[in-house]
């Protein structure tokens, strides 16, 4: 089974997700989220890592982590493994207690760390548990709103984002944070590129510099092809309208060629699987992007002016 490449450096920010083995419970009492969090801590004076925020839901837990010292892989060995052992002594029980590694998207902070700060605080109010954020207790929300500091949090980084003026920041959070609520389709990680980045188009280009041939070379490793480029859909769809001065609008109508071409640039230059292409492109079934790029396969090979067009744009984005 294909899995996502590891990306660790200094400094580096990640959106961190764990999840119980077949979904099941991972906190059965409430000493049992204290007891993770003695971990976090522990782990933190370990390993010197700085947690900007967490959710512990009662199958999964996410984390927002920042990374000094390129050590994300030993930071989550020490938090699973020894909950885990803890678990399976208090429990009697033996065995796997999270579904295999964890999961870690790396963040541009600069883009995306203050809103998904406000992802995972109103996980507990979209998954129906409470109304506000502030009423789920397992959590770094409550340390955002208020002025007492939970000593495990990092908060400043985020808070400065919002305002630098103390007095109103704790409240300017919290107004951000509930703005959020009810909006289902706000979720940052819809953007995710290749599985395990998040953030700008140069953001993008910059990180997948650090990856070694070696490393890609791999067969296990997952989007491989998309990682050995540094075009996303956006970019190519920018790429298109900028050089032949159409607008993003022509691009997506359905009744204009432009978006027949995307299509093909997304599939030439992409691994993205025809059911995300789709959804770019106002909800297209699988198979009708499939259809529309066979016919333009077929059409290039009739059509000289339009291969012209095609292969402009081709060489431009190559």
């Amino acid at each position: 089974m294909a899995r996502p490449v590891r990306i660790e450096y200094e400094g580096a920010f990640y959106h961190v997700t764990t999840r119980g083995n077949e979904r099941g419970r991972i906190f059965f009492t409430e000493t049992d989220y204290e007891r993770i969090k003695d971990y976090l801590k522990e782990a933190q004076d370990k390993y010197g890592y700085l947690l900007h925020g967490y959710i512990l839901m009662t199958n999964h837990y996410h984390l927002i982590v920042e990374t000094p010292h390129s050590n994300l892989h030993e930071i989550m060995h020490y938090i699973n493994s020894s909950y885990t052992t803890y678990i399976n002594r208090k429990r009697g029980r033996a065995g796997h207690l999270f579904q295999g590694r964890y999961k870690a998207i790396l963040v541009d902070k600069d883009t995306y760390l203050l809103e998904l700060s406000r992802y995972l605080h109103l996980n507990p109010v979209r998954a129906g548990i409470v109304a506000k954020p502030e009423e789920y207790p397992h959590s770094s929300y409550r340390s955002y709103i208020r002025k007492e500091k939970e000593d495990l949090v990092h908060r400043k980084l985020i808070l400065e984002m919002i305002s630098q003026r103390r007095k109103e920041v704790h409240k300017a959070y919290k107004e951000y944070v509930e703005r959020g609520i009810g909006e289902e389709d706000a979720s940052p990680l819809k953007n995710v590129y290749a599985g395990v980045i998040l953030g700008s188009q140069a953001f993008i280009k910059q990180t997948l510099k650090r990856l070694t041939g070696e490393l890609l070379g791999k067969e296990h490793i997952a989007h491989r092809r998309e990682l050995k480029t540094s075009l996303t859909s956006g970019a190519i769809i920018d790429t298109l309208c900028r050089h032949y001065k159409i607008t993003d609008k022509e691009v997506f109508q359905s009744s204009n060629h432009w978006r027949n071409i995307a299509i093909y640039l997304i599939k030439k230059f992409t691994s993205l699987p025809n059911g995300q292409i789709g959804e770019l492109f106002g909800d297209l079934s699988y198979s009708a992007v499939a259809k529309a790029y066979q016919r333009f396969v077929v059409r290039l090979d009739e059509d000289t002016s339009l291969r012209k067009v095609v292969e402009k744009c081709s060489e431009t984005l190559s």
